[in-house]
């Protein structure tokens, strides 16, 4: 019996671009989505916006609504002015699935679950490296047994919480020193987020982020230059020139507006560190890469404290990819514009699906 195979096209690749979903970041997604639809190669790829409603069922809309809607406004027009395209229908639809969705079951796996069983190629890392990606926990117990260095951090169910708050209180003030960082274990963007100063704090602090998972963690307060690392390729993989983004006034971490929308933080690249830090900051990032099992275009969040420590925060799969990212800023210091860029995601997606045994 022979198996079925991914679909690898030979003319013109019909692209869908999935954006939407309902994490925090969906708006984030459309205009990721709107500047990718903008921004890939026509003479190369037929371009197929796809977006994804609050639960999860993809639309196939016109040109006129990516442009012009927020994601509220789209799951309004949908119904009427799109086309619904049932799960098994997918592989009759596109060639190829660039996913520019962020969060739980977009960037989690579980899309990427959903495209392997279709046998459809796509962007970013398989299944495993996906997951591994958006659990913080997880990762940062695997980067740690591999040697890298990762913010001292413990981790909290929502249920030990609720049962013994003195005893995790007490621990948390024997293990840390304030001020402290307390976040959802699978959420990005900053989401969440909050910076503790005090006991009398971490109440409110939990309860933000239990809103979001229901494991937490806590972690300690880092300062210094936070670094961003894009590592372009699969088995072979090229470290891009380092970013550094300056917090800037009071703030104590950037924000999903600071880090994607126009107007945001500061971007230096390259960044200025040290050649010998750059180097450290790359490698460091490859090798986070090869631990998790990332591949494509990934993006590796870290930390150079002000005690010279390299430190890891996180590991972004499908890092955001709206027009005012970091990622076109570390791309253009190796001469590839946005268009080539995009092009060049696309490709590694079907080399990495190419001959494949199984789910990546």
């Amino acid at each position: 019996m022979t198996k079925s195979k991914p679909c690898l096209p030979t003319g013109k690749i019909k692209v869908g671009i999935f954006f939407g979903g309902d994490s925090s970041e969906k708006e984030v997604s459309l205009e990721g989505g709107r500047n990718v639809f903008l921004k890939m190669d026509e003479e190369r790829y037929e371009k197929l916006p796809i977006f994804v409603d609050n639960d999860y069922k993809f639309w196939l809309i016109d040109e006129k609504l990516i442009i012009q809607n927020t994601t509220s406004d789209l799951t309004k027009l949908v119904t009427s002015s799109a086309k619904l395209i049932k799960y098994e229908d997918l592989k009759n639809t596109i060639n190829f699935a660039f996913i520019v969705g962020h969060g739980k079951y977009m960037e989690d796996g579980c899309l990427q679950g959903l495209l392997e069983l279709q046998k459809i190629p796509y962007n970013g890392p398989g299944i495993l490296g996906s997951a591994l990606g958006a659990n913080k926990l997880i990762s940062r117990l695997m980067l740690k047994s591999n040697g890298i260095d990762v913010p001292k951090t413990l981790s909290l169910g929502f249920n030990d919480w609720q049962n013994d708050q003195k005893t995790i209180i007490e621990l948390i003030n024997k293990e840390f020193s304030y001020p402290i960082v307390v976040k959802p274990s699978r959420e990005g963007c900053s989401t969440a987020i909050t910076k503790v100063k005090s006991e009398s704090e971490l109440d409110n602090a939990f309860k933000s982020a239990f809103k979001w998972d229901k494991i937490i963690l806590v972690e300690e307060f880092l300062s210094g230059k936070e670094l961003t690392v894009s590592v372009l390729g699969n088995r072979d993989q090229q470290a891009l020139p380092v970013t550094e983004t300056p917090r800037s006034g009071a703030k104590d971490y950037l924000t999903l507006e600071d880090k994607f929308l126009p107007g945001g933080a500061e971007m230096i690249t390259p960044a200025k560190i040290s050649n010998d830090d750059t180097k450290k900051a790359q490698g460091t990032a490859v090798k986070v890469c090869k631990t998790l099992d990332l591949i494509g275009y990934p993006r590796i969040d870290m930390f150079l404290t002000d005690d010279n420590r390299l430190v890891v925060l996180e590991a972004n799969t499908l890092p955001g990819i709206t027009p005012s990212t970091m990622i076109f800023h570390q791309a253009a210091e190796i001469d590839l514009s946005p268009t080539d860029y995009i092009s060049r995601i696309i490709e590694l997606g079907l080399e990495a699906h190419k001959g494949k045994k199984g789910p990546l």
